[in-house]
């Protein structure tokens, strides 16, 4: 065998290594999680999913989330231990509103994700994944 073909067949094996190896960061970077649909007397419609995009973890509504009319909905999530995290505002200007969120470092998996309308102090809707994603 000559020296260049052994030399070749080195660095494909290297590339093939490589590959596999990163195979698995690329995985849970593409993985999807998504949650039962919306229960609650005013979010009843649509899921949620998260998503890892470039490292960070991003939930987003589904399509057929109705942002309930009330004065003040926001994103509140709930981890695996039961801590409460309240976040964004749901809506914004021009009744538009945060389709998805990106979740600060400090939450370290989501369990369910409440709609909560802070003036009323109240749950709207709640959906839960099966087990807590991150």
């Amino acid at each position: 065998m000559s020296k260049t073909r052994l030399i070749g067949m080195t660095l494909m094996a290297a590339m093939l290594m490589v590959g596999l190896l990163a195979a698995p960061a690329v995985n849970a970077q593409m993985m999807k999680h998504t949650s039962k649909p919306f229960a609650g007397p005013k979010a009843n419609k649509g899921t949620v999913t998260h998503e890892t995009k470039m490292g960070k973890s991003v939930l987003t509504l589904s399509d057929d989330f109705v942002v309930p009319d009330t004065p003040d909905p926001h994103w509140r999530v709930v981890d695996s231990k039961g801590t409460v995290y309240d976040l964004a505002k749901l809506k914004i200007k021009n009744d538009g509103y945060n389709k998805s969120i990106e979740l600060p470092a400090y939450v370290k998996d989501v369990k369910k994700v409440i709609i909560w309308c802070a003036w009323a102090e109240t749950n709207l809707g709640e959906a839960e994944f099966d087990k807590a994603v991150m």
